[in-house]
């Protein structure tokens, strides 16, 4: 049994309100001047300076550097985030992926709003009430991802389960002046992007475009997409510096739909034949994504930074809705507005050295955000026929997060850190179907806690030690409390029939997480290894909220646990005649029912057991490289029930390349799937198929072969 939480104990309670009520009275007294970081006595990098930033969570974080991402395909975030302990990411063969850490969005399929994690750019909210749209994460556009797991997303805001990601994009001071980079390779895949950046004075700018096109691997899967983002920054003064932020993107994607074991070891490119009937499809006829943030150094030990988003995200979407199985075109026109304020202090706190945080982050839906439900192809509404076009309804789901977060780090004795936090939240949530007109809205407001306590430990200059335990809360998606209601239109031969008439009300997901570990340098290499457990309580999960009928409401209790170890080896080092190295990452998750009524102590389905990457690469100093690859995946429970599994598997590849010493060119050739090993890259999970090989699947790429160049002009 995991031990009681620790700020459940009066004692520990004590010390953390303790914490949180004499921070603030400290902040009054003398100021203290902390050393810059430096290695070797000189500055930091940015990519330095980040992570060391990150070493100072209680607990596991990823950095990734995107120079050395493109050196190979980058078609989307899947190859972003490859490589990292704690993280699985999968794509369907589309930008729609399936992103998880720690158990987060188990329960969503590929292609929808993600749910679970935090998602950033620049340190400003793109998640909103509704989750966390995919468009607009280009990767070509970044310099850098910073993942926070768990509760280490804490100071930037997220009280989500899986934590936080924060994509940081290129600015004047990271790019080329000119950049153009090329990539083809199969199933019609080409990318294409054209950039530049630079200093001028006090001013910088960053300015790219991309467009990318795939033909697909599966039938129905063809999509494309084209965008720019920019950014302008000006130092009004040596204290203050402002940023201006741009993004917008078009995308169109066919979607295949998913497929049984059978279908995909038959002819994984194949696509569901209902999807093919009707032309089954995702488009993002425009997201645009404006911010500002505005950074103020008050003085030598504090500093305020100030932001302002503006995000426009609509969608058209065709596809089959249940129980009828018509056919259905939904139009959704989405709109949020979000803030964050964030008050950093560097002090003392009873002559101990103290670092002190008090922010404040808001994400609202506008009210313009609407969603329009017509009939995609003619239909037959119980023996009346209606043709394509016919409008089946209207409705709204709103929504917005309030969170204010205290946390304060305190040095209670050389290189031991105490971190404490609390953190509040409000939520509102409200869906209606206003045509048909129903006058039943679904209005809640509600309120939640976080708090959170850590350690960490500097054994040696090698070694750092943490662990921490913390309590995140996830309200329900306000689209989630309609789809997934019971309350129906009755039987009828008007085109509403049968479907959601009213919302109805859902618990926010809370969980208690205990998390220990430790990461640095020793003979082996570079490594980081943690556990955590968490108690998860009104989890979103698909239950049977009546007799038949399965959607998405909170379950029974359960349990979130895990193992990730990362570890990268230098395996030789040659001098003149290069190196060689090697890279691991595996992520072992344990995500199981507690004493459920229906289902015992079963697995979650969605996620493997065990999922793990490594690369062995030889480098050298002339800037030629090779790599070896391999990706496994332990077999995948397809339903709550237990009752049918998506085989293990393992894939290899390969990359050649040659990146100029003066970072001005390179060059690449990544190979995929050497084996041709047919397997399901992602699984949907559904409620019990009492054994049955039902249609769960979105089968990975088979052998595909990727090229690409890139030149800088610096």
């Amino acid at each position: 049994m995991l031990p009681q939480p620790l700020y459940a104990r009066p004692a520990r309670l004590a010390l953390l309100t303790f914490n949180c009520l004499a921070a603030p009275i400290a902040l009054a007294q003398q100021p203290m001047q902390l050393d810059a970081m430096q290695v070797s006595g000189a500055p930091l990098s940015e990519i330095e300076a980040a992570q060391e930033e990150l070493k100072q969570d209680p607990g596991a974080t990823n950095l990734v550097d995107m120079d050395k991402v493109e050196q190979g395909r980058v078609a989307g975030v899947a190859d972003v985030l490859a490589y990292q302990p704690g993280v699985y990411a999968q794509s369907p063969g589309n930008e729609g992926v399936k992103i998880s850490l720690r158990g987060s969005g188990i329960n969503r399929g590929p292609g929808s709003h993600a749910s679970g994690t935090h998602i950033m750019l620049d340190g400003l909210p793109l998640t909103g009430s509704g989750g966390t749209p995919y468009e607009l994460l280009e990767p070509l556009w970044i310099s850098r991802a910073e993942v926070l797991r768990g509760a280490n997303g804490f100071d930037r805001g997220s009280l989500a389960l899986g934590g936080a990601i924060d994509y940081i994009t290129h600015t004047g001071y990271t790019a080329p002046k000119l950049q153009l980079r090329y990539e083809t390779g199969s199933y019609g895949y080409q990318k294409r992007s054209i950039a530049s950046g630079q200093v001028l004075g006090d001013f910088d700018y960053y300015l790219a475009l991309t467009d990318s096109h795939t033909d697909g691997y599966q039938d129905q899967a063809s999509g494309k997409g084209k965008g720019i983002a920019a950014n302008f920054g000006y130092r009004l003064n040596e204290n203050l510096e402002t940023r201006f932020y741009l993004r917008y993107r078009e995308t169109e994607h066919e979607t295949p739909g998913r497929l049984t074991k059978a279908q995909l070891k038959d002819d994984p490119r194949q696509a569901a034949a209902n999807n093919l009937r009707i032309d089954a499809h995702r488009d993002q006829p425009g997201s645009t994504w404006l911010a500002n943030k505005t950074t103020w150094q008050i003085d030598d030990d504090s500093t305020l930074v100030a932001g302002l988003a503006y995000h426009h995200y609509p969608m058209d979407i065709v596809e089959t809705r249940l129980p009828n199985g018509n056919t259905y075109r939904i139009r959704v026109d989405y709109s949020d507005i979000s803030g964050t304020l964030n008050y950093t202090r560097r002090h003392t706190l009873f002559g101990l050295n103290s670092v002190t945080t008090l922010g404040l982050r808001s994400t609202t839906n506008l009210p313009s955000s609407t969603s329009r439900e017509t009939a995609a192809l003619p239909i037959n509404v119980n023996g009346t026929p209606y043709p394509a076009g016919t409008l089946m309804r209207d409705y709204e789901h709103l929504g917005s997060d309030n969170v204010l977060h205290f946390s304060n780090d305190t040095e209670l004795m050389p290189d031991l850190w105490l971190t404490s936090g609390l953190a509040l939240i409000y939520t509102r949530r409200e869906a209606e179907v206003t045509w048909p007109a129903t006058d039943d809205r679904l209005s809640e407001h509600t309120w939640d806690y976080a708090p959170r306590l850590g350690l960490r430990y500097q054994l040696n200059p090698e070694v750092q030690l943490f662990g921490n335990i913390s309590r995140s809360v996830e309200p329900p998606h306000a689209w989630s409390m309609l789809w997934s209601s019971p309350l129906r239109f009755p039987t009828s031969n008007q085109p509403w029939s049968n479907r959601q008439s009213a919302a109805i009300s859902l618990d926010n997901q809370t969980a208690t997480t205990f998390e220990v570990g430790g990461r640095g340098d020793s003979t082996l290499g570079q490594w980081e290894l943690t556990y955590y457990y968490s108690q998860v309580r009104h989890e979103l999960l698909t239950v049977e909220i009546e007799p038949n009928v399965f959607a998405e409401s909170n379950a029974s209790p359960t349990v979130h646990q895990g193992i990730e170890a990362g570890l990268t080896s230098p395996l030789w080092q040659g001098g003149a005649a290069g190196a060689l190295s090697l890279r691991q990452a595996y992520t072992f998750s344990d995500f199981h029912y507690r004493d459920d009524d229906v289902f015992g102590d079963n697995r979650l389905p969605g996620l493997p057991r065990h999922y793990y990457q490594a690369e062995v690469r030889y480098d050298h100093p002339s800037g030629f490289y090779a790599g070896l690859n391999t990706q496994y995946a332990s077999k995948v429970a397809v339903d709550y029930a237990n009752s049918y599994y998506a085989d293990a598997y393992a894939t290899f590849g390969a990359t050649l390349g040659y990146a100029s010493p003066k970072d001005d060119w390179q060059a690449w050739l990544d190979l995929r799937n050497l084996t041709d090993k047919r397997y399901a890259a992602t699984v949907t999970p559904g409620y019990n198929d009492n054994g049955a090989d039902v249609a769960r699947s979105t089968p990975g790429e088979e052998f595909g072969v990727y090229t690409g160049v890139s030149w800088s002009w610096l």
